[in-house]
C-alpha cells in the first residue's frame, strides 16, 4: 500500500479465521519528491525466491542476488523473508552501501554470531556484503535494508509529514472527511467496509518536532 498524499483502509480478518494475527507490518517513508503522489494498492501473488541448501530467501521488495521483487519502491531498499531449516545455516548476500537489520520472527535464531530472540531486531550497519543466519529449530527472519534516509520526518498516529503543520492539517482533514459523503476526499472511502472510521486523537499540547537519523 502506498499512502502518497493520503489513503484510508480497513484491517479485517475473514470471519472463519482466528482473531489472532502473526506477522510484521512495515512502514517505509516516501522521499520528498514522492510523498504527495496518488495513493495506490498492489497485490503480488508470486514473489521471487532463492532456494538455498538449508533454507530459502523470498524477496518482498528490492532485490537479493538478482532476484527482483515486482513491488514498487521509491528509494533503493530491500525487504526479504529468510527461512532457515532446523539446524541449518544460510548466507544472504547484501548490498554494502545499504544499512541493514534482521528482525527475528522465530526463537532460536543466530544472526552474525549473535543470538537474536523472537521479536527482536539486530542492526547490522553498513559495509557488509553478506550475513549468516543459523537456526536451532526451523525459523524465519526478515532482512530489512536500504540507503540511509537523510530527510527529517514527523510521525504521529497514522500520519507522516515533515512538520507540525503537516500533521495538524492531515488530522483536521481526516476528522472533517471520515464518515462523510464528500465526493472529493483526500483519504478516500473504503469500499466494502461499513463500520465507522477511527477518530484521530487530540494533538498534544506542544509542537511536534521533526526528527531524522540523528536527534538534534
Amino acid at each position: 500500500m502506498t499512502a502518497g498524499h493520503g489513503i484510508a483502509h480497513s484491517e479485517q480478518s475473514p470471519s472463519e479465521h482466528s482473531s489472532n494475527l502473526y506477522g510484521a507490518q512495515l512502514w517505509v517513508a516516501l522521499p520528498e519528491r514522492s510523498r504527495r503522489i496518488a495513493p495506490a494498492f498492489e497485490f503480488h501473488s508470486s514473489l521471487p525466491s532463492h532456494e538455498l541448501r538449508q533454507g530459502r530467501v523470498t524477496v518482498l521488495a528490492g532485490d537479493v542476488d538478482g532476484a527482483v521483487s515486482p513491488a514498487t519502491t521509491y528509494t533503493p531498499l530491500v525487504g526479504a523473508n529468510v527461512a532457515v531449516d532446523a539446524g541449518g545455516r544460510v548466507t544472504v548476500p547484501l548490498e554494502p552501501d545499504f544499512e541493514h537489520a534482521i528482525l527475528a520472527l522465530s526463537p532460536g535464531l543466530t544472526v552474525a554470531d549473535v543470538a537474536v530472540p523472537a521479536g527482536a531486531m539486530l542492526y547490522l550497519g553498513r559495509g557488509r556484503d553478506a550475513v549468516g543466519l543459523s537456526a536451532e529449530v526451523a525459523g524465519q527472519a526478515m532482512l530489512l535494508g536500504g540507503e540511509p534516509f537523510a530527510e527529517d520526518l514527523v510521525m504521529w498516529w497514522n500520519f507522516v509529514g515533515r512538520s507540525h503543520e503537516d500533521i495538524a492539517e492531515a488530522r483536521a482533514t481526516w476528522e472533517r472527511e471520515h464518515d462523510s459523503d464528500l465526493a472529493d476526499r483526500r483519504f478516500g472511502p473504503v469500499h466494502g467496509y461499513e463500520g465507522p472510521a477511527l477518530p484521530a486523537p487530540e494533538l498534544p499540547n506542544a509542537r511536534l518536532k521533526a526528527k531524522g537519523r540523528y536527534h538534534r
